[in-house]
Formats: structure tokens, sequence, C-alpha cells
């Protein structure tokens, strides 16, 4: 049976993978970009999902033909890298803007709809590294994470309708995210070893799980009647990382994700 589902991200990377995927298999979906994406298997409504009433009227744009709308999957989102000391406040205010506010609008406008159907299934798209503070990326750990945390809340609100709520932590996939992060400035006590972690980082994304893997994996769960908190899809070693901070003291822990991150 086929399903209503909004996407958002779907210029490029893994949220374009998903919309051609879900409507290569028959499903009516609906892709918000900023920019007008062209492709045969869903619809692009250009959308800046920061702005509320763009994303207002992206919604009742699907409803003038849609009856119900079934899955939104919050998808879009950028990095972040550079020191916490080398933050602006416009920088973090830009990176929460989109990864935590933008996906609160999009929950908000369809919400009345999965409401009136008492069915909603919604994804949000965090990172693995949420459930960290990762070196150089200490604000967009922090993003997601307050996104998790939303996520956390939402489910208790929602329920009584039927309505699912979960994030989907991704490991490094293999995309061109590396284009489109906010690099903040790296003042030169950071520098040495910001490149050194910088350069590990986009060798970890060139490394990374195929996007088709992404959207596989979550057609498997847009099956399930029932869902946890929260998913974890990547690579074994960056996935391990997640119940080893829950069981390691927190020295022994840190020293780990220093090797890691090639820092000692």
């Amino acid at each position: 049976m086929s399903k209503t589902i909004i996407i958002t991200g779907t210029s490029s990377g893994i949220g374009f993978v998903l919309a051609e995927y879900f409507g290569k298999k028959g499903h009516h979906v609906y892709g918000l970009s900023r920019k007008f994406t062209e492709s045969q298997y869903f619809k692009s409504i250009p959308t800046d999902i920061t702005d509320n009433d763009a994303v207002q009227n992206a919604i009742a744009e699907v409803l003038k033909t849609e009856t119900k709308i079934d899955v939104l999957i919050n998808n879009a989102g950028m990095g972040m890298v550079g020191s916490v000391e080398d933050s602006t406040k416009e920088d973090i205010l830009k990176l929460f803007n989109l990864n935590l506010v933008g996906s609160v609008q999009m929950m908000t406008a369809v919400m009345p709809k999965m409401r009136e159907n008492k069915f909603g299934k919604i994804i949000n798209v965090s990172s693995i590294g949420s459930e960290m503070g990762l070196p150089f990326r200490g604000f967009y750990s922090a993003s997601k994470s307050a996104l998790d945390k939303v996520t956390e809340a939402m489910r208790y609100e929602v329920y009584p309708w039927n309505i699912d709520v979960c994030s989907l932590h991704l490991g490094d996939i293999k995309t061109n995210i590396a284009e489109n992060r906010v690099k903040t400035k790296v003042s030169e006590p950071y520098a040495t070893v910001f490149n050194k972690v910088y350069a590990l980082m986009n060798s970890h994304v060139g490394d990374g799980t195929e996007p088709l893997e992404v959207a596989e994996y979550i057609d498997q769960l847009l099956t399930k009647n029932k869902w946890k908190a929260h998913y974890y899809f990547g690579k074994f070693g960056q996935k391990i990382g997640v119940p080893l901070k829950w069981i390691l003291p927190q020295g022994t822990y840190e020293n780990l994700m220093k090797k890691y991150n090639k820092l000692a």
C-alpha cells in the first residue's frame, strides 16, 4: 500500500537517495529542500525549513493532493567543525536553527493531519555523534543531541494518536557533507591538531556507508508496528562507541576517543 512520505534535505546526498528510493517503490514522495530538484520519482517543493511560513505553505501544497501524511523524515541538516572557543554566536545559532528548530517546525506542521488520521511516523535523522561530544564537532554533537531529547519528549506527547517518533543515529555516510559544513575560524593554538582531526574526519566520510543502505534500513523500520526511541546505523567501529560510553569510566572512554581521533 502506497504511503505519503515527506522528506527534507532532498537536493543531494542521503535525502535525494531516500526520495528516489521510496518514489521508485510507488510511494507518494515530496522532497523539501531550498532548491528545486529534478526527479521523476518525487515531487520537489522548494522550502527553507528554517522559515515557518515556508514550511506551512509546503505542507498545504502537499495536502492539496494528499488526504494523509504517513511519514516525515527530518533529514535536512548541516555539519559544523571547529573548536568550541573559536565558534561564534552567529555560527551556533545558524546550526541550531536548521538542525533543531527546522526539524521541530516540520513536525509541528504535519501533526494536525497525522492526529486527524490517528496515524503517523516521524524519523529524525540524528548522528552517532549526538551521544558524545566529538572533538572539533562539539556544537554539531550538541545540536543533534538536542533533537534527540525533543524526540524523546515528543514520544510521550503524541502516542495517544498512534503517532510514533524516533531518532535514527547515523555513522559516517558516503556523501558530500564535507562540502556543506560550516567551518569556523580555527585559531593558532588549535591549528595543528585540528588539521589532523579534520583530515581523518573526511577520510571516515569517504569510507562511509552507502546512502542506499540507509534507505533500505529505513524501509525495514517502516514495517515495524512500534518503534524504540533510538536506532543506530553505521559501521561497527562507530556504533560500538555508544554502549562503550555507557559502561566505561569517563577517563578510559576519553582515552579511547583520543586514540580513535588521533589526538594521542
